[in-house]
């Protein structure tokens, strides 16, 4: 009697207590719902959108003066400005602050001081 083909490494894999599934060989990743591959199918093509419609504005042989890239104006603004609104003055932000700023002053004073 002829068996079939060998098992592939997939088939053979079992999980154990020790290490987890690898997401290729986990089925609550490759076995999506509709509903969750028409939500991936409609951020990809809003996404090819934007693509597209900033590759034309780069190839466009009469540019404007700029090229905005929203994503680039987001990640600017989150760096840039955004950045004191989130900060909260913490035990421990007071600290590192004191220690970076006062830290080097003392330690330069004191090699300074020693080297003499």
């Amino acid at each position: 009697m002829a068996e079939g083909p060998p098992p592939t490494a997939a088939q053979r894999y079992r999980p154990n207590r020790f290490v987890s599934l690898p997401a290729e060989l986990d089925p609550n990743t490759y076995d999506a719902s509709p509903e969750k591959r028409r939500a991936e199918a409609e951020r990809l093509a809003l996404r090819a959108r934007l693509k597209r419609q900033y590759q034309l504005q780069l190839n466009n042989p009469n540019p404007p003066a700029i090229i905005e890239d929203p994503a680039l104006i987001r990640w600017a603004y989150a760096r840039t400005q955004n950045v004191y609104p989130t900060f909260r003055p913490t035990p421990k932000t007071s600290l590192l602050g004191a220690i970076f700023a006062i830290g080097p002053l003392l330690f330069w004073g004191a090699a300074f001081k020693i080297d003499r």
